[in-house]
């Protein structure tokens, strides 16, 4: 395990030092749920239009929930893992870049930002794959860059966000393939 942690903490070193100040405002975009706010009505629409009001609704319950899952899930894992945030390891935090102006909460493993952003992109990916083909694939790259944010800024390892994909993959694919199932037992085609 101790080797794991070293290889994680030399990638993260890496990664967050690739960084320059010309990027870090976009780094903080992508890393803020705020910035999403286009992508999220976007998707809003084109959900409305392939189901209308009624299956729409139905399918945000499902996107609130998927949420409420992985970031409970990551709150679950941080406290019970206890492992600190880059930012808060002071061996690591004396030679990487921390952007924010916070580090953020003490533990860091996993990531909720990763699994939240991954799941969603995950759930919807599927959703649109037929009608969307390219929109799915950047849903994953979004998902992705959500998730290298968080290195970026220096407030989660590459352990923290891979694992967090890895519950985004599991979530987002179980809440899509139950709403699917739904819809179709009720006798609606998706």
């Amino acid at each position: 395990m101790e080797r794991l942690d070293a290889i994680d903490r030399t990638i993260f070193l890496f990664l967050n030092n690739l960084g320059t100040p010309q990027w870090d405002g976009f780094w903080l975009f992508m890393s803020d749920k705020w910035g999403a706010i286009p992508l999220y009505v976007l998707l809003l629409f084109l959900t409305y239009k392939k189901l209308g009001p009624k299956k729409t609704v139905f399918l945000l319950i499902f996107i609130a929930l998927l949420i409420t899952c992985t970031d409970q899930l990551s709150n679950f894992f941080k406290y019970g893992f206890q492992r600190p945030r880059p930012c808060h390891n002071q061996e690591v935090f004396r030679v990487m870049r921390l952007v924010k102006n916070s580090c953020g909460g003490k533990y860091g493993y996993f990531s909720a930002h990763a699994a939240n952003a991954f799941g969603v992109a995950v759930f919807f990916a599927s959703f649109f794959f037929r009608t969307y083909k390219w929109f799915a694939i950047f849903l994953l790259i979004w998902g992705i860059a959500v998730g290298y944010s968080r290195i970026y800024l220096g407030v989660h390892y590459p352990g923290d966000v891979l694992t967090g994909f890895m519950v985004g993959i599991v979530f987002g694919w179980v809440f899509y393939k139950l709403f699917k199932t739904i819809l179709q037992k009720v006798g609606y085609d998706i």
